[in-house]
């Protein structure tokens, strides 16, 4: 089989506030953005790997989704435990440098796992966990 990672998704409840994280802060590409308000669904990705993306999609657009889900999903967007991605980057220190200098939510600063990666951890607008690993 050949099958690789296209897009993966993240909720926002603020789509003007995760298109100036994801693009001006981890410096990604907008490469679409449709609907209107908060019903937005916002595509974007490194601009070096057009195949590979993140997708910041309203979390309660769905249907079927019951108002004690909503409920839910809002309470654990609110404490940063519903939605999370891992990255990676050559440089973890100037990486992070750089994302704390634009005020991000820093949960932990740079540091060497015992598991053996060294990585740090931010949150997005939408309390999202974006954990960076430096690739070694």
């Amino acid at each position: 089989m050949d099958i690789s990672i296209h897009l993966s998704t993240l909720p926002h409840d603020d789509p003007d506030a995760s298109v100036a994280f994801y693009r001006d802060v981890l410096g990604f590409e907008v490469r679409s953005d449709v609907g209107q308000g908060k019903m937005r669904w916002i595509t974007v990705g490194p601009a070096d790997r057009p195949g590979t993306g993140i997708l910041l999609a309203p979390p309660a657009a769905d249907p079927g989704i019951t108002e004690a889900e909503r409920r839910t999903i809002a309470e654990m967007m609110a404490k940063g435990t519903y939605g999370w991605i891992l990255l990676a980057t050559k440089n973890l220190d100037s990486t992070f440098e750089k994302i704390q200098a634009a005020d991000a939510e820093v949960v932990q600063e740079p540091t060497e796992q015992p598991y053996g990666v060294r990585d740090c951890a931010f949150r997005d607008p939408a309390g999202n966990l974006i954990r960076i690993q430096e690739l070694r």
